[in-house]
């Protein structure tokens, strides 16, 4: 469910805070609690994003009682609709232990400001998908679950204020931002193959610590193949970011058999254009591709078919 882009950039992350770090300050165990830190942001991410979902929705019944409770209520106020504070899709996301030990354990029921989640219900209401989702007294499976999506995709995701929020409530969301609207299409479509306890994998977790602590066993052996390609680049005023993204890609090369060297610095391009200089992607390209070829040459490349493995 969660991409190997977003493992390797949460890898690049830890190697980056270790290398900042005092040198007395890392323990035994440090890279790998990083690490599972920075799994779990995802992981508290798409909750958290479940959870608005689930408040916007159920602001219905808040604004029909304090509308009620006016000094003197007008027959609108009286009768609020709040049919979408029991939609069934709702109740799914709600009854799923697995989401609820999740609001508690990273204490995600606090964050939402009602302010905010007043403003994005008002939106929701003023919109025609909302209306015609009201005029409807009975439910069917479609258009509950139609309703929410829409709520997700074209209110939230739509509100400067709530992405805004996010950017304000977690530290790296622009990491995981893109990948959020995939989880939750994927979970809107299957929400019963989704364990909240466990949204990455056993093999993708494998592969982040494997990788993690690969490169942090072989770094020197990584540097001595990258800094004769550095030419006359002085090595201390490459920018920081490329020098631990040329060490795991060169890392994938020789210690991970199944994935594709193509595959390597292509994503390695990718993650140096988006986290570090404008220069960084035609430079890491061309320090990784020039590895590669002595490796290839002097047949220290082996690979697997990986559905052969």
């Amino acid at each position: 469910m969660i991409s190997r882009r977003n493992i390797r950039v949460k890898v690049m992350q830890t190697l980056y805070a270790l290398e900042t770090m005092e040198p007395g300050t890392i323990k035994p165990g440090t890279a790998t609690s990083l690490l599972t830190e920075k799994l779990d942001q995802t992981s508290q991410i798409f909750t958290y994003l479940l959870y608005c979902l689930t408040q916007v929705a159920q602001y219905a019944e808040i604004d029909a009682q304090q509308r009620a409770s006016k000094h003197l209520p007008s027959a609108e106020d009286l009768t609020v609709n709040t049919k979408i504070a029991g939609n069934e899709f709702i109740f799914q996301i709600i009854n799923d232990k697995g989401f609820q030990v999740n609001l508690e354990t990273w204490k995600l029921k606090h964050i939402p400001e009602q302010d905010m989640l007043r403003k994005l219900y008002n939106i929701l209401v003023a919109s025609d998908n909302y209306q015609e989702y009201i005029k409807e007294p009975s439910r069917n499976k479609k258009t509950e679950k139609e309703i929410i999506e829409y709520i997700y995709k074209e209110i939230l995701s739509q509100s400067e204020l709530f992405l805004q929020h996010m950017e304000d409530t977690f530290l790296h969301w622009g990491d995981d931002a893109e990948m959020m609207s995939l989880l939750v299409a994927n979970y809107m479509h299957k929400p019963h193959l989704f364990n909240f306890l466990q949204l990455i994998s056993r093999e993708k977790l494998e592969y982040a610590r494997e990788l993690l602590l690969t490169v942090l066993d072989k770094k020197e052996y990584c540097l001595e193949l990258i800094k004769p390609k550095l030419q006359n680049w002085d090595p201390e005023r490459i920018a920081a970011v490329d020098m631990l993204l040329m060490e795991m890609g060169v890392c994938e090369f020789l210690f991970f058999p199944t994935i594709p060297t193509k595959v390597t610095i292509n994503e390695y391009i990718d993650l140096a254009k988006a986290y570090s200089t404008p220069q960084s992607g035609q430079f890491v390209n061309g320090i990784l591709d020039n590895i590669l070829k002595d490796l290839d040459a002097a047949n220290q490349i082996k690979k697997v078919d990986r559905n052969k493995k």
